[in-house]
C-alpha cells in the first residue's frame, strides 16, 4: 500500500499550517496508527540551521499537525523539504519525503520594506538582461548581483539567457498545475476526415 501525504505543496511564512494524515502501512503488512504510533515530519531547506520538526497529535486512527505562524515566521522563502517518518519504540519508517515551496509573508508592522518574490532564476536572467543592455550602450565589463560580466562573453549571456529563460517556462508551468489551472503548453487536435 502507497501512503499518500497531506502535507502542503506551498507555505507562507508567518502564518499557522495545519493538516491531516491517515495511518499507514510499514513493514510486513503492519498497520501503523496514532494509538500506537507517532508520526514526526523533518523539514529542511538548503540554508544551515534552517529546519523544524512537527509532531503529529492523534486523531482518529491518523494524525493531525499544527505548524504555529510563530515557527513560520523564521522559515526562509524558497524551496525546502520535508520527510514523514512514523516510529514506534526501536522501529522506525520512513513513510515519504516531498518538496514544498515557502513563500515570504506580506504581513508588517510600521513602514513595508521591498519585496523581491522572484525566483533565483528570475534574478538570474534580469542580471543578465542588465549586463547585455550595458554592453549594448558600449560598456566592457558589468557587475550586478556579484557577478562580473565582460563584453567578449556576450555570446554564452545569450546562451546562458535562453537555458534560464526555458527553466523560468518549466518553473512557471509546473506552478500552474500545481494550481490546477493546467499547462500552458497548446495541444491542437484535429476531428474529421
Amino acid at each position: 500500500m502507497t501512503w499518500v501525504s497531506s502535507f502542503p505543496a506551498i507555505i507562507t511564512a508567518a502564518t499557522t499550517v495545519t493538516w491531516e494524515d491517515g495511518s499507514a502501512t510499514v513493514g510486513f503488512d503492519e498497520s501503523a496508527t496514532s494509538p500506537d504510533w507517532t508520526l514526526t515530519y523533518y523539514l529542511r531547506t538548503n540554508t544551515a540551521s534552517e529546519g523544524a520538526t512537527v509532531v503529529g497529535s492523534a486523531y482518529s486512527s491518523g494524525w493531525r499537525f499544527t505548524i504555529a505562524s510563530s515557527v513560520t515566521t523564521n522559515f526562509d522563502k524558497g524551496n525546502w523539504i520535508w520527510a514523514a517518518v512514523v516510529s514506534k519504540g526501536s522501529e522506525s519508517y520512513q513513510l515519504a519525503t516531498g518538496e514544498f515551496k515557502v513563500k515570504e509573508s506580506l504581513v508588517y508592522t510600521g513602514t513595508p520594506a521591498a519585496l523581491d518574490n522572484r525566483t533565483q532564476n528570475e534574478i538570474d536572467r534580469d542580471n543578465i538582461k542588465a549586463a547585455l543592455r550595458k554592453f549594448s550602450d558600449g560598456a566592457q565589463e558589468y557587475s550586478v548581483g556579484g557577478r562580473t560580466y565582460k563584453r567578449v562573453d556576450i555570446e554564452k549571456l545569450h546562451i546562458e539567457l535562453n537555458r534560464i529563460n526555458q527553466e523560468i517556462f518549466r518553473e512557471n508551468d509546473a506552478e500552474k498545475i500545481k494550481q490546477g489551472l493546467g499547462s500552458g503548453k497548446r495541444v491542437f487536435v484535429r476531428f474529421g476526415a
